[in-house]
């Protein structure tokens, strides 16, 4: 075996975090208040929320799916939480019921999961295509925002003691042990996602259904009910990243999670899953996260415009593609060299004959 390409391999496989080496070195040199504690701090409490909505992502792209809604329903998801805690829930003869705060966090988060739900039993169940159908969704739920409050936002959601539905602000910026509620959640949710998909059945189900769904489905791999619960956690992994924008800013805002979906996308692919399906693991989608964010929050501090972020964060996701690709190419042929090999080694009983 050429030592050259094992080398090669053990870099491509660790390209995630080389890259982000990289990058905290650049911008360590660049901007002097970069690598210091609160700034990292404050620049992981942005990472939660792209590392949310890339965990979610992950599972359904290892189904060989893809969710472009993720965006709209924190959105809208940040909507509804607005206007239960502006307006309480409408009863009958114009009586309001007012949640509190923990029951606002509980029905936001049962619509997410409703939204996949849905995602997943549309593509399952009519056969539409995950981009098509996502894609349809996304509009939907951006559209079903603007129209909560005609386009406008629910401001100042502090709630009031009398009607008991304070406290929303914790989410987004409460702390723990001197870290945010959000990277709590994140760190969490992570958890969640590598006992899921290294320890369970389902896990292996949600491989097999991407790697080769045919074969899954004639050994047995429930496929709709794994494609329809990773939309649904999707789905809730979007509607968390809503109630944390939401409570972050103290405002909902129709807007909310715009582009979202392309960071998330973005980062899975930098974490060497591939959207073919079948490859990849959520903690590499999290060290995606933290590239994208840690880019774009140090060209912020450096200054640059808006309009090259787009343009460098762009060919930063597809060259991620790119060496993807060049990877299988470069597993497949050491894979070809090691058959090789084992076929030129003589046996035991060749070597003794001999």
């Amino acid at each position: 075996m050429n030592h050259k390409y094992l080398l090669y391999m053990y870099l491509l496989k660790a390209r995630t975090f080389i890259a982000l080496l990289l990058v905290v070195g650049f911008f360590s040199i660049m901007v002097p208040n970069f690598f210091t504690p609160s700034n990292l701090l404050i620049m992981t409490q942005h990472v939660a929320i792209t590392g949310l909505l890339a965990i979610g992502m992950t599972l359904v792209v290892l189904t060989g799916g893809i969710d472009l809604s993720v965006g709209a329903v924190a959105g809208i998801c940040g909507m509804i939480a607005g206007a239960l805690l502006t307006n309480g829930l409408p009863l009958w003869e114009g009586a309001r019921l007012f949640l509190n705060v923990p029951e606002v966090l509980l029905v936001v988060a049962l619509a997410g999961v409703v939204i996949g739900l849905i995602n997943g039993t549309v593509i399952t169940r009519l056969g539409v295509v995950p981009f098509i159908c996502t894609l349809g969704m996304m509009y939907v739920a951006r559209g079903a925002a603007l129209l909560f409050n005609d386009g406008s936002t629910y401001a100042n959601l502090t709630g009031l003691p009398q009607l008991g539905n304070t406290g929303f602000s914790l989410l987004g910026s409460g702390t723990f042990l001197g870290v945010y509620l959000p990277i709590w959640l994140m760190v969490g949710f992570l958890l969640a996602g590598l006992y899921i998909t290294r320890k369970t059945p389902l896990g292996r189900y949600i491989y097999a259904s991407g790697g080769n769904e045919a074969a899954a489905r004639l050994a047995g791999v429930p496929i709709i009910k794994v494609k329809i619960f990773v939309y649904a956690f999707s789905g809730l992994c979007a509607a968390l990243v809503g109630l944390v924008v939401a409570s972050q800013l103290q405002t909902a805002h129709p807007m909310t999670g715009n582009m979202f979906e392309m960071d998330a996308i973005g980062a899975t692919v930098l974490g060497g899953t591939a959207l073919s399906g079948g490859r990849g693991h959520v903690s590499g989608s999290i060290i995606g996260a933290f590239v994208i964010v840690f880019l774009a929050d140090g060209m912020v501090m450096m200054g640059v415009s808006d309009f090259w972020q787009m343009v460098i964060k762009g060919l930063v996701i597809v060259s991620a593609v790119v060496i993807d690709q060049f990877q299988q190419r470069l597993q497949s042929k050491v894979v070809l060299m090691r058959r090789h090999e084992k076929k030129q080694t003589p046996t035991l009983s060749e070597v003794s004959h001999g």
